[in-house]
């Protein structure tokens, strides 16, 4: 369905019932990243997912999208939408950039963080420089050059010879995301700050997975997100890469609802 935010409209799927879990999803996506937790998932939870500004069928609006923008966003959704309480949030890649910037935005509004293949640390200047060069290149060929360099390196090696399908059913989730939505959100990443000193002021439960041949982020960062909140569990997922969710959805999803029930 979509939903007036604000001076935008977002598109939102709102599945179940119970305690509520946000998911956000990664650049360059949309809420279809999320179908194998949203169909597992909302048997037990009120399972609700948002496609970002400018991804999938929500329009793009004038950038830059920064994090805290897309924070705001998301509050919106669960206030829009009714949601009473507080509800785990749970973010990849560039989704939990987003969820940092709403836990401390709105740290009332969170039960729980669920981290996925994602960092606390800042944009380094070579990551910078790699932005740059990315927003360049959308601004002269459209999204093309960016989607065509990203999809290779999103999941495991393996992935990409044993599991054709799913490769080519993440290629289409890419097309859909406007030139608009991948500048502005290559613009509010680059800009995004660093997380890491506020890693001790995470005190709800989280958890933190990571694939293990993550060709994007290091596992090494989920590590020192594990070591910096103090109430927090690390998750490794083997045979998977930068979607964790897709590669290995019932490794994923067993270990969110583990989560979950122990809240």
């Amino acid at each position: 369905m979509i939903i007036q935010i604000g001076n935008t409209q977002l598109n939102v799927e709102d599945h179940g019932s119970g305690s509520p879990l946000l998911l956000i999803h990664g650049f360059p996506l949309n809420l279809e990243m999320w179908r194998p937790q949203i169909e597992v998932l909302s048997r037990n939870n009120r399972i609700i997912a948002v496609d970002l500004r400018g991804h999938g069928q929500s329009p793009p609006t004038p950038g830059p999208y920064s994090m805290d923008l897309l924070a705001d966003d998301c509050a919106a959704v669960l206030e829009t939408l009714g949601v009473q309480g507080p509800a785990v949030i749970c973010g990849l890649s560039m989704g939990g950039y987003i969820s940092f910037a709403f836990y401390l935005r709105f740290p009332h509004l969170v039960s729980g963080l669920i981290l996925a293949a994602t960092r606390a640390g800042a944009d380094t200047d070579q990551a910078r420089a790699k932005r740059e060069k990315a927003i360049a290149e959308t601004e002269l060929k459209g999204t093309q050059p960016v989607l065509d360099n990203m999809l290779p390196i999103l999941m495991a090696p393996a992935t990409y010879q044993e599991k054709p399908e799913l490769v080519q059913s993440v290629d289409q989730i890419l097309s859909k995301t406007s030139a608009k939505g991948v500048l502005s959100a290559l613009q509010g990443m680059k800009a995004r700050p660093d997380s890491t000193e506020t890693l001790g002021q995470i005190t709800v439960p989280t958890l933190i997975i990571h694939g293990l041949e993550d060709q994007i982020i290091s596992l090494d960062e989920s590590r020192i997100m594990h070591a910096g909140i103090q109430n927090s569990q690390l998750e490794i997922i083997p045979d998977a890469g930068h979607l964790p969710n897709l590669e290995q959805p019932n490794i994923f999803n067993r270990s969110v609802a583990s989560f979950l029930i122990a809240l």
